[in-house]
């Protein structure tokens, strides 16, 4: 039986479990056609309470991708030029959850937290090989 995409999926790194879950979100101009795309990858500490959440948003913009299915696959993001990686992938979450934490995002820390993902993609895309 397949997995509700909503559903959140766990996660355990450092001896230290995760749920996370991906979203993606965009406005919609007139005509229907989609504007301003965001892939949001959240990650809660667990037990819950002993962490808050850690958001990682990757927004559209110029020589970078975030589409939101077709031709490209959800959960998808990139650079047009660069590395990429695939949001539904536990081992680019995985990979991303590390480069946080290179950079200062302590699981512990009890307020939520957002960073932006792209200056993290690189780093992530280079540990997967």
């Amino acid at each position: 039986m397949p997995r509700h995409p909503k559903k959140p999926r766990r996660l355990v790194a450092d001896g230290r479990a995760y749920l996370w879950t991906l979203r993606h979100s965009h406005r919609v101009l007139d005509g229907g056609r989609a504007a301003d795309c965001r892939e949001i990858l959240t990650l809660y500490p667990q037990p819950a309470g002993t962490g808050g959440p850690l958001r990682i948003v990757f927004a559209e913009g110029p020589g970078r991708y975030v589409p939101g299915g077709f031709p490209l696959g959800s959960g998808d993001v990139g650079y047009v030029r660069g590395g990429s990686l695939n949001l539904h992938e536990p081992g680019a979450v995985r990979a991303l959850l590390d480069a946080a934490s290179a950079r200062g995002w302590q699981p512990g820390d009890r307020r939520a937290a957002e960073v932006g993902g792209w200056p993290l993609l690189e780093a992530a895309a280079a540990a997967r090989g």
